[in-house]
């Protein structure tokens, strides 16, 4: 069997169940693997303040375990809370993400600190990402100038069937300049060009001094794919999309079903 040294677990949909807890099972599974020498790294589109108390859960930074935040943006040793790498939109960015939103009615919004910050924040869909990762909301009478500090990554969010037609024209306008991809129906993430969960993932190992096949990668998103894909085993979740599980090398039960937990037991990496 295969030694692998490091666990990369998404959160929404992987590692959570859809009331966002994380299972019993679940917890001890990650545990007892961590106490086996094996480094969770928890890997989320989320910033990582909205990560910490799942980290924290998890006892990652008594075990020298990582958070990769932003979708690969910024990777943090939770044992010394230390910020290993981070790559930020560019400033000539910024204004078009901003202008293409504003133009076609869309609300964008971004994260700083311990909030979030908006032109709209009663929009359903902030109100989600406020509730998912703990942090306040703060009105800016104008998003554009309210971002005179680096930035990770903008959300542009809406309806999902109009999101989806709108898809193609942010990449049209950041092209060359960043990436935009939805990690949900109804967010439109705006990146650094390259940023994306493997690079993350690859960054780290580097790190460590490790390489892709000693990585196990569970997830069930458009944007866990890649890093599915890029792992020396992939794993889908049974609630996975499609195009998710045509990458994995294996697809384990539910987030509902202890999926994360089964396939840590059924792959042998900790002991009943």
């Amino acid at each position: 069997m295969k030694e692998y040294k490091v666990i990369a677990l998404d959160i929404d949909g992987t590692l959570t169940r859809n009331d966002k807890t994380i299972s019993p099972r679940t917890r001890d599974a990650v545990i007892k693997a961590q106490e086996m020498g094996v480094k969770i790294v928890i890997c989320s589109g989320r910033p990582a303040y909205g990560i910490a108390p799942l980290a924290d859960e998890l006892r990652i930074g008594e075990y020298g375990g990582f958070v990769v935040a932003y979708n690969g943006g910024q990777i943090v040793d939770w044992a010394t809370k230390e910020t290993v790498y981070s790559v930020c939109l560019a400033d000539d960015v910024k204004p078009v993400v901003c202008d293409v939103a504003k133009k076609h009615g869309f609300t964008i919004f971004t994260y700083c600190g311990k909030e979030i910050i908006t032109e709209h924040p009663d929009n359903q869909y902030v109100q989600h990402s406020s509730r998912g990762n703990k942090m306040a909301v703060r009105k800016v009478d104008d998003f554009c100038d309210a971002l005179d500090y680096d930035v990770n990554k903008c959300m542009i969010v809406g309806d999902p069937d109009e999101l989806a037609r709108f898809e193609p024209v942010v990449v049209d306008a950041v092209e060359g300049m960043a990436n935009a991809y939805r990690s949900e129906a109804f967010f439109l993430e705006v990146v650094p060009q390259g940023v994306e969960k493997s690079v993350g993932l690859s960054n780290l190992l580097d790190h460590l001094g490790l390489t892709r096949e000693q990585l196990m990668a569970f997830g069930d998103g458009y944007n866990d794919r890649g890093m599915i894909e890029y792992a020396g085993m992939g794993i889908a979740m049974a609630n996975a999309k499609d195009t998710v599980k045509a990458v994995a090398d294996y697809i384990t039960l539910s987030n509902e079903e202890d999926g994360v937990a089964d396939a840590i037991e059924r792959i042998g990496l900790i002991k009943n």
